[in-house]
């Protein structure tokens, strides 16, 4: 099992800046993916970017230049820096973890979601 908590929401002003923490209750260095999503009311949750254990990273195209992920293994702490917000921006941001095993019937994978934190960027 792994354990998600996001923090760092909050309200801004457009043009602004956050940074988003998601903490997991155990090591995230074998990890398989971590990842940051966000949904608005009445629609799907939608990836932002995601960082595999290699090191590669998948931007939406809404928010390359403007968002970056980062991870501190030390910390078990993956980081979303949310600069030159939008009011477009503004959604429940969820943190996402993926694991992946093997057993005897082959590779499986378990993902994990974090509670939550909402993100809102006044125009």
């Amino acid at each position: 099992q792994v354990h998600l908590v996001e923090s760092g929401g909050g309200l801004v002003q457009a043009g602004g800046s956050l940074r988003l923490s998601c903490a997991a209750s155990r090591s995230i260095f074998s990890m398989n993916v971590m990842a940051w999503y966000r949904q608005v009311p009445g629609k799907q949750r939608e990836l932002v970017v995601g960082i595999t254990s290699g090191g590669s990273t998948d931007y939406a195209d809404s928010v390359k230049g403007r968002f970056t992920i980062s991870r501190d293994n030390a910390k078990n702490t993956v980081y979303l820096q949310m600069n030159s917000l939008q009011p477009e921006d503004t959604a429940v941001y969820y943190c996402y973890a993926e694991t992946r095993g093997a057993d005897l019937g082959g590779t499986y994978y378990q993902v994990y979601w974090g509670q939550g934190t909402q993100v809102t960027v006044s125009s």
